[in-house]
């Protein structure tokens, strides 16, 4: 039987393919008609930027917001010095509080694109868990918190139970992780009143956790929704490139090799990429999927521009775009592309064509470079690269020269100014 919401948020989520479950799906409903709802997501502070994966999580959070309700952004500050084991081969390598603070600081610039912080009733806040985790006493927390969990129903989970299986270890310190985790939504719950908790499908356990927690505890009616892990129509994990992670943070990637990862989207995930990454109506979002030929290029055309322009302005969208008709129309350079500045000290001695495409950032080692010239994927302005032997001198790059692997990858090569 198909759901037919009352509230705005849940009929956005369930049309434009954000809901894979949901706690209690009629008393949400009820709940979001009723008032405004603070709602939270958890993002753990282990890189300085987030990256694509995080991208549904932070769309969901920014509707929240268009439909009236509040959104929490809540850092793990303190779960990071533990690390969150859900689905991992391994357990993740620890960080200082200083490396932490950092990667809050970065994460925050990504936030303010999607959502508005404030102090009104609607306005986002950014919350770090360390302020009652930090503090908390062991054995008060034992004794209080930890009474309530099964150690029987947490190795049910699948996230556990799948490191089990293969026979990795799980250490106790991760292993008290989703103890923290259920701890942080009732705290949030006492602090502002929060309601709901998002997140992957890959969460489920850690929210019924935390929900459980708040019906024993407080006694409170607590939500949880979450969003489908999602995959490109090829079975790739969404957020990974051939280069690597595709990053939030300009600093990390810039505007212009982030449109293109948009721009080179397969033709069957065009129409739901556009309901879930961009504000377009659901209608044209079809519209534009359905299209076939050489359209569905204009298509993801449309879905770079979108999804840029959230992130990093209409300005930055555009310079990419006109960047990207340069290079592939025109077989200009194009100013926007990815640029590797060497200084006349590093060019003394010339420097090879393969330790080029590594440090521009189109080849991950010389290996991968030299595969790359013997399969005829590698080009300088535009003319195929047939010796990797190689050595280009300062006197080369007098005038800045481009590189390109495959049709679609490029970056300018120059002299350093100075």
């Amino acid at each position: 039987m198909t759901y037919h919401p009352k509230s705005d948020f849940l009929r956005v989520m369930i049309e434009r393919g954000y809901m894979a479950d949901c706690t209690d799906l009629q008393g949400l409903d009820d709940a979001l008609v009723a008032g405004v709802v603070p709602a939270y997501i958890g993002f753990d502070a282990t890189a300085k930027s987030l990256h694509v994966g995080s991208l549904i999580q932070i769309m969901m959070l920014r509707w929240l917001q268009k439909t009236g309700h509040k959104p929490i952004t809540l850092m793990g500050g303190g779960t990071t010095k533990v690390g969150d084991p859900s689905f991992r081969a391994e357990e993740r390598p620890l960080l200082t509080p200083a490396q932490i603070a950092e990667n809050i600081a970065g994460i925050k610039r990504v936030f303010q694109s999607y959502v508005t912080y404030g102090e009104g009733a609607g306005d986002a806040m950014m919350v770090d868990n360390a302020e009652w985790l930090d503090g908390l006493n062991y054995l008060e927390f034992l004794r209080d918190i930890g009474r309530h969990f099964s150690v029987n129903r947490m190795l049910s989970f699948e996230s556990v139970k799948s490191r089990l299986d293969r026979e990795q270890s799980l250490s106790f310190l991760e292993f008290n992780y989703m103890i923290l985790q259920a701890y942080d939504f009732v705290e949030l719950n006492r602090r502002y009143g929060c309601l709901l908790q998002m997140g992957g499908s890959d969460q489920w356990g850690n929210i019924v956790n935390g929900i459980d927690l708040g019906r024993r505890v407080e006694d409170l009616a607590l939500f949880g929704l979450t969003s489908p892990l999602l995959t490109t129509a090829d079975g790739r994990k969404m957020g990974k490139s051939a280069a690597g992670a595709v990053w939030l943070d300009a600093e990390m990637l810039s505007p212009y090799e982030f449109w293109q990862f948009w721009r080179n989207t397969m033709d069957a995930d065009v129409g739901r990429f556009l309901k879930l990454y961009t504000e377009l109506p659901v209608e044209e979002c079809d519209r534009l999927g359905a299209l076939g030929g050489a359209e569905i290029n204009e298509a993801k055309v449309v879905l770079a521009r979108e999804v840029t322009t959230l992130l990093h302005g209409a300005d930055a969208a555009a310079a990419a775009e006109a960047t990207a008709r340069e290079v592939f129309e025109k077989g200009g350079a194009g100013e926007a592309l990815p640029t590797l500045a060497l200084s006349p000290a590093e060019l003394e001695s010339g420097i090879s064509v393969v330790q080029l495409l590594v440090r521009a950032g189109l080849a991950k080692s010389g290996k991968d470079a030299k595969r790359l010239i013997a399969e005829n994927g590698a080009r300088m302005d535009d003319e195929p690269l047939t010796d990797p032997g190689l050595v280009l001198d300062a006197a080369a790059l007098a005038v800045p020269v481009k590189l390109s692997a495959g049709k679609k990858r490029h970056a300018l090569v120059m002299l350093a100014a100075g």
